[in-house]
């Protein structure tokens, strides 16, 4: 069972506005797998549950990703970088992390050399 967290502890994440950007990286690959935004009840939903929850900036409503795909994100760790205005989310990825059911957000290549893979 997890310990309860107090709303209070996040309030200084959100001091600068009330989103922040969390990038959620594959613990295991460590690919970029996307970027959303958590508002103070996500990061506590997330922090709770051990998966992740996002706002909606579109929908205006929290979103548990993968509640409907079943691609959900199994939180490993969460750090926030040195303004404590965005978060790194490290998950273990089930499926993929993109809606269009690419394993990351990021594919569309715009410039540089090819990736070797």
């Amino acid at each position: 069972m997890r310990t309860p967290i107090d709303p209070a502890a996040l309030d200084k994440y959100f001091v600068k506005a009330d989103l922040i950007p969390a990038i959620a990286v594959d613990v295991k690959t460590k690919a970029v797998l996307m970027l959303a935004y958590m508002n103070k009840e996500s990061l506590q939903r997330t922090l709770e549950t051990g998966y992740t929850w996002y706002w909606s900036r579109s929908r205006q409503e929290l979103w548990n990703k993968g509640a409907t795909s079943g691609h959900l994100q199994k939180v490993v760790s969460i750090f926030a970088d040195c303004d404590d205005d965005t978060l790194l989310v490290n998950v273990e990825q089930t499926g993929a992390a993109c809606h269009t059911g690419s394993y990351s957000c990021f594919f569309k290549q715009i410039y540089g050399e090819p990736e070797v893979r």
